[in-house]
Parts: C-alpha cells; structure tokens; sequence
C-alpha cells in the first residue's frame, strides 16, 4: 500500500525513528501504526543485541529543578561516541527524559525507563534511537532530591552535573550555586563525616594504617603513636573528602560549613548527587 508523509511523519513523532525506518515499517506494517512501532522497536533491540559488548561511555548528564525549587532530578544518557553525545537530537531526547523525570518523580531509574515518553516507554523510546542511531544507548543512572531548598548545576559539555539539597530557604540564590560548583570541582564522598559508608571508613583506615607501617620515619614508634599518626591520616581523609569540611573553593581559609554558617547560622546541606561521565 502506498504510505503518505504525513503517515511517515506521525510514525516519527511516535517513535522517534528515521524518515526511511518510518515507512519501511509502515510499508512492511500495512499502515498499522502499532505494528509499525513494534517493527522499529524490534528493530532497536537487534541493533542493541549486536552492540550489547560495545562500552557507552559517552553521553549527557542533565540535572533539573523543579519551579518551586524543592524537587531534583539528575539523569544520565550514554552512547557509545562523543559525536552522538554531542548531536542537537540526542541531547533534545535526553532533556526530554529529564524533564519527564522531573515532571512525574518516579521512584528509581526502573520506574523512570516505565514511564510514557509520548506514546512509548522511555525503554522503547530508547531502543526506537537505537535503530536511528545505530550505536548503544542507555539510560544508566537517575537520582532525585526532595528538600527546603534544591539547586542544579551542569558544567559546561553536559558531562558532569551536580543536586544538592539544603534544610532551609536560601536568601540569595547564589549560596546554592556555590556549593553545586563545590560538589563538582571537589567530588566529596559524602556530607559530612558521621555519615560516610562504613565500607569506606574501614577501607580508608587500612590504607592509613598500612602507610603509616611503611614509612621509614615511623620505624621504632610505639603501636599507641602509630595508631595516633593512623588517625590523624583518617582525620585529613575525611576534611578533603566531606563536603561540609572541606576547604570553601572561593576561600580556601574557611570551610564550606564556615560558610554556609556566615550566610545562616542554621543553614546546612541534607544531600547531593555528583555524577560525571569519563571520570
């Protein structure tokens, strides 16, 4: 049966797929328009079973907030080359799933991959750009942040971006900016001391006790000062790596508590995401 542009187009709005991917499958479909997705989608499925050992190492990672500011969501698209990350369609569908993320706070990246991008689910939408696209895609990461106050930051190239959320109102906007830019540039592990993973806590105990024993300057050293020289090792561990400890990047005499203490007494940071591709 003869397909008309206009079916062609509606089929594209639908699935995201190619002009000639989009009658082909009309044509092979009889104009059935589900039949046609299908046809795409298995399409997308046969590219990805080909490439499925390929490594998506590039892409886009976006982070949003929501009017009211106390909603985030941060969302990571990969593909296989930086050509594809950098193509206006590719970042327009990953703003897309961002701002659907953002929009309907769905509770982990399983359910996020559930929800209708249009007329499919971001998982068919997916595999629909893969026949397009002819490389692996994914939707690999996806955080949210719910508090008082939330602030987004993506550096420059879309391949890093940063979430935090604070306890309170902040009475000037660029407080939030700063310590997004901090996470970024400082990658923290954590908020602040007390609550790092106990797995890291104990992995970094034994690399400081380990370099303690092999430093020759520490030979003869009773156990008791060892175990003080250990601690202290951990100590600077955790002011380089906690955020509220760490060294403010805009004053390196004062720590980001400080400063977080110089605008509101009781001001202080609840969570954060980081997130950076090619890291």
């Amino acid at each position: 049966m003869a397909i008309t542009a206009a079916e062609v187009n509606k089929l594209r709005h639908m699935t995201g797929a190619g002009m000639m991917d989009c009658k082909k499958a009309l044509e092979e479909a009889n104009g059935d328009y589900e039949k046609a997705s299908e046809i795409i989608r298995k399409k997308g499925q046969l590219v990805a079973a080909k490439r499925a050992d390929r490594e998506a190492s590039e892409g886009i990672v976006l982070s949003n907030v929501s009017a009211e500011g106390t909603f985030g969501v941060l969302t990571v698209l990969c593909s296989e080359t930086d050509f594809v990350a950098k193509n206006e369609n590719f970042l327009k569908f990953a703003t897309s799933i961002n701002n659907l993320a953002l929009a309907q706070k769905p509770s982990d990246l399983a359910a996020l991959k559930q929800l209708k991008l249009d007329s499919l689910t971001i998982s068919d939408a997916i595999m629909g750009q893969l026949s397009v696209i002819g490389e692996k895609i994914d939707l690999i990461n996806y955080g949210k942040i719910e508090a008082a106050q939330v602030v987004a930051y993506i550096h420059p190239g879309n391949k890093l971006a940063t979430l935090v959320g604070f306890n309170k109102k902040l009475s000037d906007v660029q407080i939030g900016k700063d310590i997004a830019m901090q996470i970024a540039a400082m990658s923290p592990v954590a908020v602040d001391k007390d609550v790092v993973p106990a797995e890291v806590v104990a992995k970094e105990k034994e690399i400081a006790i380990e370099q303690t024993r092999l430093d020759k300057k520490n030979e003869g050293k009773p156990a008791n000062i060892l175990e003080k020289i250990a601690e202290g090792k951990l100590e600077k561990f955790f002011k380089e790596n906690t955020l509220l400890n760490q060294e403010f990047i805009k004053d390196t005499k004062i720590t980001v508590r400080d400063y977080l203490k110089s605008t509101d007494k009781d001001l202080t940071i609840t969570q954060f995401i980081r997130y950076t591709l090619n890291a």
